[in-house]
């Protein structure tokens, strides 16, 4: 794809990866439960291949085996607690699990062992506890509601594209110029209103949530949406490159793609369970 997609420029490249991903995983969401965990399973275990990929350019030595591992273990705890096919008393395991990362270390020379373990557990808290909470979201309404997870990605993509768009065309005014040049209050501002019109058009098409629990969580997404670029970006700028991959050609990596939602995850699964 990415030899065929080289002769577009980076938006044309961004909007035909876009479309295909997108048929990809709105298919897989709303095909069964099962589908949703195997795209979502898919997701996670590439963004944490990424995190450790560049944890390693910064010459940190993360045990990048153990640490998807245990990740996607927790990933699908989570998914079987909701099922009710397992009880919540196996997160236990998860404990043990990862107690090994220390266990392993002490086998290796290195350095920084204990940079380099606080980088593996990272890989776990930034990256497989946000996708693991999509569990928590998708089974907010006592059993798998595809149009839950659905909504909470059109929103995530309406501030994406709002801000992209608005930004390219107003953006004056730098958001946080010393971590991402290109983010601007104008680009925030268009996301933010595109954003809440597509939530306003959610809450009339469906009748699970009312308007004003999808206008929040239309907050959310934007807020915590535009502090998970930033993040990513700190992250990046920090060793010094661009994209936190090639895979998706006109997006990046993974992470480039869903950092969005590894901050805006948390807090909406945290909206729906106490509100």
């Amino acid at each position: 794809m990415k030899f065929h997609l080289s002769k577009y420029n980076n938006l044309t490249q961004r909007i035909i990866v876009a479309v295909i991903g997108v048929a990809i995983l709105l298919t897989a969401i709303y095909w069964n439960k099962w589908t949703y965990f195997v795209v979502f399973f898919a997701i996670t275990f590439f963004t944490m291949r990424e995190f450790y990929k560049l944890a390693g350019i910064a010459g940190h030595l993360p045990l990048q085996f153990w640490g998807i591992f245990s990740g996607l273990l927790i990933f699908t705890f989570t998914f079987l607690i909701q099922l009710d096919l397992i009880t919540a008393s196996i997160y236990y395991l998860v404990f043990p699990v990862t107690a090994m990362i220390y266990f392993i270390k002490l086998y290796k020379s290195e350095e920084r062992p204990f940079t380099n373990i606080a980088f593996t557990f990272l890989g776990i808290i930034y990256v497989a506890i946000p996708f693991s909470l999509i569990h928590v979201i998708a089974f907010s309404q006592g059993h798998y509601h595809p149009f839950i997870v659905i909504g909470i990605l059109l929103l995530t993509w309406a501030s994406d594209t709002g801000g992209y768009f608005a930004g390219t065309t107003f953006g004056k005014t730098k958001l946080f110029h010393s971590i991402s040049p290109k983010k601007s209050w104008e680009g925030l501002i268009g996301g933010a209103i595109l954003t809440l019109i597509v939530a306003f058009l959610i809450s009339l098409l469906t009748d699970f949530l009312p308007i004003w629990k999808w206008l929040v969580m239309g907050v959310i997404t934007v807020v915590t949406g535009t502090y998970g670029d930033l993040v990513e970006s700190l992250f990046k700028r920090s060793i010094k490159i661009k994209d936190s991959g090639q895979t998706l050609p006109g997006h990046g990596g993974f992470l480039d793609r869903f950092d969005a939602m590894l901050l805006s995850l948390p807090f909406i699964a945290a909206f729906l369970k106490l509100f």
